[in-house]
């Protein structure tokens, strides 16, 4: 009982000491934890209070995503997130976790994941008194002979029992008997080996076999105990034992040699001579795993390899070999194995905590993966370095213990690489040095740092006028480096004013497409170009825009017919009269038709041409500049009245044309004007004759063209008697009722005439007229400065017309 309270007062005082070392180390900052525990408690039994001690309450292990990260074994803990405790997650035994090892520690780590921070925790695993001492003979047969000698030794196996300390092997315990004592020798290595001492001196005559008991004892509470039945035989004389050559053999083996290789043999020797010396060697002691591994050949002492080594399981083997001769003398000797380490592992590397993502803008140092890498090999060939392959924005920086953090190097850009395949590569240095490589992919998320952009800053469109609504004009394209709704364009134009009218009713633009249309019909001669401004805008938080200026041409179409400015038509339905004199020479200028274009271009290029003459040949008209010429002299059978049709064209496509009808007086002066207007028959004879002689033609090829020319000229002359008869009815009465004008009339056409001032002399009842005309006073006439005093018949007596001015003198004015 007394032994009992020892006990728990020493565990209690070490676990109060235990605990104020962590918290001495806690409190300076210290990332390293230890706890100590009882082997072969239950599952979920508390180990330690773990969120105590990182600094947290319990319901925030799972909120910051707390977890044991441990690799390379079995889970032997776990985390309680209700309590915040770390339990046990299965039955701890610490003989098969830290086999022969005086002290069992065990480490884990913890990762808390919203810090990408690592904690270390040492767990001690105390031992208990849960292993009674075993023999692994449990009967063993001892041949004497019958001569031996008092006091000599016998060697016993020794027990085995795996507790440690006080809850190890202490004391081996023989039954009585009368002829053997038990003699406890330590060894070297700590342990304790029982011998047998003969004590009497033994005779097979009175007793040919002694049975012995063997105790072991080990220290716990309460104390167990191992038991091995021990038989003596009693043999003839034969009073040499075999003896070794050293009682250690050691030999180093690298770790790959192959199986069967022999590594040493052991070597007995027996003084005694025939069948007494023979000897045979045997593994007197060997655990299971070096009898998987060696075989110890009986006659020779050889020992070699029957399975493969690893170092890594087992870097150490220690066996003890016997050897026996016939009467049942034998001597033991060690045989210790190093098992070398070759470089036979590659490194591991073990992705923890990994981002697949990260965003363009994130700052140098981002985190992106938490590795641990580790090498099962020792020395040299466990030690590891890690790179990255290739020249990527990223490196490894070293964190706790054997893991690493993957950070980014610089600021990334999505529109430059959008995909990163790293390759971390894990290399020891052994020889030949082994690697491991590890691919992590990485996506770079993208973040609307581009404007769409234009391909050109400023655009142009040329669209024909008149054009019909809801025409395309142009398509313009902005693109945007950027991806998913970050590059989704929408396009706009910026609303102004053009000509106090809002352009959105001129033009609009679709905002997906980036296709202009016309919303209304365009004309040239109101305006023409169009400024406008486009812009694209994406879809990203905030917004990013660019603008593109884009300037729409109207194009002139030829819609416009020319226009003649001169000469005027009168209001009257009348057309003015031009005077060219007879004495003209070809080249004359008689007038000019002024005309103009309100389109542009070549559908503004104006010609003129003459369409018809009443005599041809005698007047030309200029092609370009409209000027109205004649082309030969004046003869004097030509017609005072020259009857001219000019047409103005332009150069459209197609082509547009406007026809003016000039008529001629021709006459020297204006006095002959007059003259020959009075005794000129009307200029219907002329085209009489013309188409008489057409006719004529047209009588010998066909009668009934003859016939129909008859009747018309017919209808034609009896029209002119009804007409001078109206106007011989109409003179009549003198001048007293001829209302005020200011204009002289040919048959129906007034003169542009210039005013003058004349003498007049008149006859009531005379059918021609004289004047007499002094120095005329005009301006601006195409007649030369000839002598106008000529008296010439001017018109006939129905038709002229005269006005007076207020001083009695007949005027003749112009239209």
């Amino acid at each position: 009982m007394a032994t009992a309270l020892q006990h728990r007062h020493r565990d209690c005082k070490g676990m109060a000491l235990l605990g104020v070392v962590l918290g001495v180390l806690w409190e300076a900052g210290c990332t390293q934890i230890r706890y100590s525990v009882s082997e072969e408690l239950e599952k979920g039994s508390f180990v330690g209070n773990i969120s105590k001690d990182l600094g947290l309450k319990p319901r925030e292990l799972a909120e910051r995503g707390v977890r044991i990260v441990s690799q390379g074994r079995a889970q032997l803990f776990a985390l309680n997130a209700r309590s915040g405790s770390l339990v046990t997650a299965g039955r701890l035994d610490r003989e098969e976790l830290c086999m022969g090892a005086l002290k069992c520690q065990l480490n884990l780590e913890i990762l808390m994941e919203d810090k990408v921070q690592i904690y270390g925790v040492e767990v001690q695993v105390r031992d208990i008194n849960d292993n009674a001492p075993s023999f692994r003979e449990e009967e063993l047969e001892i041949k004497m002979s019958e001569n031996a000698a008092t006091g000599m030794r016998f060697p016993l196996p020794h027990a085995w029992d795996p507790d440690i300390g006080e809850n190890a092997l202490q004391s081996y315990e023989l039954s009585p008997n009368t002829h053997f004592s038990l003699d406890v020798q330590n060894g070297a290595d700590g342990n304790k080996y029982p011998e047998l001492v003969l004590e009497r001196a033994l005779d097979r005559e009175e007793q040919a076999a002694h049975h012995l008991i063997l105790i072991a004892r080990d220290g716990g509470e309460p104390v167990r105990t191992g038991t091995a039945r021990i038989r003596v035989v009693v043999l003839d004389a034969n009073d040499n034992a075999p003896a070794f050559a050293r009682p250690e053999y050691h030999v180093s083996v690298a770790e790959n040699v192959a199986v069967g290789t022999q590594l040493l043999r052991v070597n007995a020797t027996d003084p005694d001579e025939g069948a007494n010396a023979e000897v045979l060697y045997s593994f007197r002691y060997v655990d299971d795993k070096a009898a998987q591994v060696f075989k110890l050949d009986d006659r020779l002492g050889t020992i070699s390899t029957i399975g493969e080594l690893n170092h890594e399981e087992s870097a150490f083997y220690e066996m003890e070999v016997q050897a026996k001769d016939n009467a049942g003398y034998s001597a033991r000797a060690k045989v210790l194995v190093t098992v070398l380490d070759v470089n036979d592992n590659a490194p591991e590397v073990v992705v923890t905590s990994l981002t697949s993502s990260v965003p363009e803008n994130s700052p140098r140092g981002t985190l992106i993966a938490l590795l641990n890498v580790n090498d099962q090999d020792s020395g040299e060939n466990g030690q590891v370095t890690c790179f990255i392959h290739g020249n990527l924005p990223f490196k490894l920086e070293k964190s706790y213990g054997n893991y690493y953090n993957l950070v980014t190097d610089t600021v990334l850009d999505r529109e430059q690489i959008a995909n990163y395949n790293i390759t971390v590569t894990a290399k020891d240095r052994g020889s030949p040095p082994l690697s491991t490589e590890t691919h992590i992919a990485l996506t770079v998320a993208d973040v609307n740092d581009n404007a769409p952009v234009f391909p050109r800053d400023s655009y142009s469109a040329y669209l024909p006028e008149n054009n019909a609504r809801g025409a395309s004009l142009l398509s313009v394209t902005a693109h945007d480096p950027d991806s998913d709704e970050n590059a989704q364009v929408t396009y706009s134009l910026v609303e102004s004013v053009v000509q106090k009218v809002p352009l959105s009713s001129y033009v609009s633009i679709n905002s997906d497409t980036g296709v202009l249309y016309a919303l209304q019909s365009f004309d040239y001669e109101q305006f023409r170009d169009l400024h406008l401004q486009v812009v694209a805008r994406d879809s990203g938080d905030p917004p990013l825009s660019s603008n593109a200026s884009l300037t729409l041409f109207v194009l002139d179409q030829n819609d416009n017919a020319p226009e003649i400015l001169y000469p005027t038509l009168p209001t009257d339905g009348s057309t003015g009269v031009e005077l060219a004199p007879r004495s003209a020479e070809p080249g004359y200028l008689v007038t000019k038709v002024v005309a103009v274009d309100r389109d542009s271009g070549q559908n503004a290029w104006l010609s003129y041409r003459l369409l018809k003459a009443s005599e041809p040949g005698l007047f030309s008209v200029g092609l370009h500049t409209g000027e109205v010429r004649t082309a030969r002299a004046l003869l004097d059978r030509d017609a005072l009245k020259q009857s001219l049709v000019v047409a103005v064209q332009d150069h459209g496509q197609p082509p547009l044309s406007a026809t003016v009808t000039l008529t001629v007086a021709v006459a020297d002066s204006i006095p002959a004007v007059l003259a020959d207007l009075g005794s000129l028959k009307p200029s219907v004879e002329a085209d009489e004759a013309d188409l008489t002689l057409y006719l004529v033609v047209a009588v010998a090829t066909v009668s009934c063209v003859f016939l129909a020319f008859v009747i018309v000229l017919l209808a034609l002359r009896l029209r002119r008697w009804h007409k001078s008869r109206l106007l011989q009815a109409s003179g009549g009465g003198g001048l007293s009722g001829v209302a005020a004008s200011h204009l002289v009339g040919v048959d129906g056409v007034r003169a542009f005439l210039q005013t003058y001032s004349h003498e007049v002399s008149l006859t009531a009842d005379s059918r021609r007229s004289h004047l007499i005309f002094p120095q005329p006073n005009y301006a601006d006439t195409l007649l030369s400065q000839e002598s106008c005093g000529k008296s010439e018949p001017l018109v006939q007596t129905g038709d002229l017309v005269l006005s007076k001015d207020s001083h009695g003198s007949p005027q003749v004015s112009p239209y």
